[in-house]
This record gives C-alpha cells, sequence and structure tokens, in this order.
C-alpha cells in the first residue's frame, strides 16, 4: 500500500496543528487506500480515517517501550534490533533518516490491512482504483477484513478473479512516519529487516500510475540491503538459515511466474472463450502438480506454501505477486551499473520515475528485455 509522498513525518509541536493534521489525515488516507472521485463512498473515507488514526493514536516511541518495565523481554530486544536495522538502513543503504519506524505500535490483529485484488477472468491486469494526483493502484485497501471481503463479494458477483490479502505492512510515503507494527514484528530477523527496507523505499522514489515500477524497486532494495545486513552481522548461520529460506521463496517466485507466462499464452491465443476458460483451469491443476513436485523433489516436504496453495487460486493472486517481482532484475542491473552505490541508485530511480510509461517502459527494457510485463499484465482503470 502507498501514499503520495510528501514532506517528511514529523511529531505534531502544538494543539494548534490537530485540525490541520485530521485533515491531512482524511485526504492522505482516503488517497492511500484508492478511495478515487467517482468510486468512493463515505462509508470508505470514514474507515481509511480511523484506520491511520488508529495507528497514530496506538504509535508509541520505542524508546519508551523499551524502558517501559512492563514490556516483554522479547519484545524489548525486537524493538531494539529495529533500532540498529534504521541506522544500518540510513547510513548503509542511503534510505530516508526520519522518524518513520521510531515508533511501535501494537493493533492486536493479523495484518493492518487487508487489500482486494481483481482481474477479469481471461486477463492478467489488476483492476486499478484511480485517484487525483497519486495516480492508480492495483488494489483497494481495508482496515478490516469484513470490509474487504463485503467488497470482494460484487465483484465476484460480476465474473471477476478476486484475492483478498493480508498485508502486514504498508507505507505512508512521507506524510506520516510510519510505525512498526505488531504485525510484522516477530518476522525472523532478516524478514523484519526486509520489511523495514522495502517500506522505507516507497518514501525515495514513487511513480504515479505504476505499481509495478514502484513495488519491484523497493523489493530490489529489500533484497540487496538484506545481504548487506546479514554481511554486517557476520554470523554464518543465521546466513545459511536465510539462504534456505530465500532459495524456496525464489523457487517459489519461478514457479509463480512460469504460470504467469502459461496464462498470458492462453489469454493472447485466437481461441474462443470457452477454450481459453478451459486451458486456464488446466493451467491452474498443473500449477498445482508442480508445486507438489517441487515439495517433493527440491524441499524435502517443507509445507510452508501449503496455505497460499489451499486457496482457490486465480488469475488476481498471480497478478498480485508478478506485480512485486517481475522489474525486480531490471533494478538489481541498475544498482550493479552504479556500482552498488545505493544514493547514486535511489537517484537514477528518481529520474526514471519522472518519466512518463513509454521512457520508463524504454529504460525497463534496456535494463532486462525478458522481464517486460506483457500488454496483458498491465494495469488497467475500472
Amino acid at each position: 500500500m502507498r501514499l503520495k509522498r510528501g514532506a517528511a513525518a514529523r511529531p505534531e509541536r502544538a494543539s494548534h496543528a490537530r485540525p490541520r493534521r485530521i485533515a491531512l489525515t482524511l485526504a492522505a488516507t482516503a488517497l492511500l487506500l484508492g478511495a478515487g472521485s467517482g468510486c468512493s463512498t463515505l462509508g470508505y473515507y470514514a474507515q481509511s480515517v480511523a484506520g491511520q488514526a488508529e495507528l497514530l493514536q496506538r504509535a508509541r516511541p520505542i524508546d519508551e517501550v523499551i524502558a517501559d518495565p512492563a514490556t516483554d523481554a522479547k519484545l524489548r530486544a525486537r524493538l531494539e534490533q529495529v533500532q540498529d536495522i534504521r541506522r544500518f538502513a540510513a547510513r548503509e543503504l542511503a534510505l530516508p533518516d526520519n522518524p518513520s519506524y521510531t515508533r511501535y505500535a501494537d493493533l492486536r490483529r493479523p495484518f493492518v490491512v487487508w487489500n482486494v485484488f481483481a482481474t477479469q477472468p481471461l486477463s492478467l491486469a489488476l483492476e486499478t482504483s484511480c485517484f487525483p494526483v497519486v495516480g492508480c493502484v492495483g488494489y483497494r485497501g481495508y482496515f478490516a477484513e469484513a470490509d474487504a471481503r463485503a467488497w470482494a463479494e460484487p465483484l465476484r458477483a460480476r465474473g471477476l478473479d478476486v484475492n483478498v490479502a493480508g498485508i502486514p505492512a504498508y507505507s505512508t510515503l512521507g506524510w506520516f512516519a510510519d510505525p512498526v507494527l505488531s504485525t510484522f514484528i516477530n518476522l525472523p530477523e532478516p524478514e523484519l529487516a526486509r520489511m523495514i527496507f522495502h517500506e522505507l523505499s516507497h518514501q525515495v522514489a514513487y511513480a504515479a500510475n505504476d505499481t509495478m515500477f514502484n513495488e519491484s524497486y523497493a523489493t530490489a532494495v529489500e533484497r540487496a540491503g538484506v545481504q548487506r545486513w546479514l554481511a554486517r552481522r557476520g554470523d554464518p548461520a543465521l546466513a545459511a538459515s536465510y539462504a534456505a529460506y530465500d532459495g524456496r521463496r525464489q523457487d517459489f517466485l519461478a514457479l509463480i511466474e512460469r504460470q504467469r507466462e502459461r496464462l498470458a499464452a492462453i489469454y493472447a491465443s485466437d481461441a474462443d472463450d470457452a477454450s481459453r476458460l478451459a486451458a486456464k483451469r488446466a493451467a491452474f491443476a498443473q500449477l498445482r502438480a508442480d508445486y507438489d513436485a517441487l515439495k517433493r523433489e527440491r524441499w524435502g516436504g517443507f509445507a510452508g506454501y501449503d496455505r497460499f496453495f489451499a486457496q482457490d487460486l486465480n488469475n488476481a493472486h498471480i497478478a498480485a505477486i508478478a506485480a512485486y517481482h517481475q522489474l525486480v532484475p531490471a533494478f538489481e542491473r541498475l544498482l550493479d551499473e552504479q556500482h552498488g552505490d545505493f544514493a547514486r541508485f535511489h537517484a537514477e530511480v528518481r529520474r526514471l520515475a519522472r518519466l512518463g510509461p513509454l521512457g520508463r517502459a524504454a529504460a525497463v527494457a534496456r535494463l532486462c528485455p525478458d522481464c517486460q510485463p506483457a500488454a496483458d499484465t498491465a494495469a488497467a482503470p475500472r
């Protein structure tokens, strides 16, 4: 989840700032969650404002939580680790050194938001929500799972493929000081670092109407960043554990990419709709068979992705994953071209973000000819 980037978040300094902050919260959270003109409702605005306000109200300075005698020892240790990760992000990855991730909020639920992704039944293009200034994003987000599922039902009734996904973190792109959340504080250490690196990246560069560009850039930063974090930690056991974990993730992503290519070919064919729908069903059956083989032949029965494959998978699941990963090789090549200098890398990404869609597409094609999205996967406004 991303919000239009603005001035660096800063603590409220006086009571007279409160009306302005409330107004900013109303405008910003409405944009953040995809409440565009012509498609929003008062209820949607209300849940957006209430959800963001809850985060602001629950957030406490990390130093205060650490010093509190009532704080659980495990939580205290994780928050101290967050402080180390936060300093590393600014010093070594040229990520913003601001109040984000210096506060902690216990939300008492498994996810901060639930995003609703949708596609047409014979397309991998995410249906998008559009709004002024920020542009279009390929999801619509809700702070309550029930609200997300209520929004999803009419989409299914229209025959769309729908995916309701729990999201542990999001970035307000600098409008507010994003807090560390209970929804991701207990991730394994490298995953915790990845999460913070990813979300901070969205404060550095943002291209309106280009979810795949934004998310792939942040994913590239997190991947390179966690490798540097592990090298700095100098713990061989931790590095080996993460390598095994990440190896399985890369196997999973390769599986999803093969499925995306398979589906894209089906949808681009000249066959009639009935034939393409039958081929789609066969492709998803093949995906499950491929996953079973992967578990058996490479993972020794590791079942960590069973929950994903237990869903009634459809185009929206595949398209949502592609949005975060498809252009990552292009950004990794760009980082290599900058000799691993993150400050220069971020500056180049900001330059690309200012280009129009055709200019960015040409830049990506130069960096990675094979990872350009097919026409069918481009997000389509609704």
